[in-house]
């Protein structure tokens, strides 16, 4: 991974905004990661995604992530804070490219899901059609007692032990923050989407940069380059003294 520069964040930035919710992140991604095209980026399963938007979110705006929670019993909104190594899960020493199991006299092939797949679910009217989809996108061969069957005709019991198969080979893409009440006391875990934070979190960035560029630009007729090639402390100094 290689560190982006104020203008590079903001292409890739940019870049995003044209792209689907599900893909907005690849630009930023292949942007820092110039190994891994676009196609090998959307390949990637869903951990080692959001593995690499933790240590880019890291590089970028640094370790700490803050955010607020509602409680679901007293309604207090709580603030929480953690550091990104808090969230990076054990790396698996190789991610498999297939998975199986064999239960119940059901054996089943399947692969990790990707961020593509996640795609293919957005449209879903509920979780249950959404489960079935995703579980079809990625089971590459199902057979009951010998005979090929359809993904749809798995039990529940076989299909919950392949996402139970699927978490425990990619423990990175399951996010959770444990969060306490200060209020009532109560307890609970926290779905945490880094996709979504970190996206939040450029955009604004993004938006506020670009209202520094418009400033300066206005104020002393420099070009976008010649701004974004200012250092921070620059930039805010002379924002100090152009008045705005």
């Amino acid at each position: 991974m290689r560190p982006l520069s104020v203008a590079q964040l903001l292409d890739a930035w940019e870049k995003g905004l044209s792209e689907p919710v599900c893909t907005r992140v690849f630009p930023v991604l292949a942007a820092a990661f110039v190994d891994c095209p676009i196609d090998e980026l959307a390949a990637l399963s869903i951990g080692e995604r959001d593995r690499r938007l933790l240590t880019l979110r890291s590089s970028t705006f640094g370790p700490q992530l803050a955010s607020v929670a509602g409680c679901s019993q007293c309604g207090e909104v709580l603030e929480w804070e953690l550091e990104t190594v808090d969230l990076l899960m054990e790396k698996p020493a190789e991610l498999p490219g297939e998975l199986s199991i064999d239960v119940d006299n059901y054996y089943v092939r399947f692969r990790l899901p990707n961020t593509m797949d996640l795609a293919s679910i957005s449209n879903c009217q509920d979780a249950s059609s959404a489960r079935g989809r995703l579980l079809e996108n990625c089971i590459s061969d199902a057979q009951h007692k010998g005979e090929q069957i359809s993904p749809r005709a798995l039990p529940v019991s076989v299909t919950t032990e392949i996402v139970k198969r699927m978490a425990e080979a990619d423990p990175q893409a399951d996010l959770e923050v444990d969060l306490s009440c200060p209020s009532c006391g109560e307890q609970w875990q926290a779905n945490f989407d880094i996709e979504s934070f970190f996206w939040t979190e450029l955009s604004a960035w993004a938006q506020r940069i670009l209202l520094e560029v418009h400033s300066l630009a206005r104020a002393y007729g420099w070009s976008e380059s010649d701004i974004l090639n200012l250092s921070p402390w620059r930039r805010q100094f002379y924002l100090g003294m152009a008045g705005t």
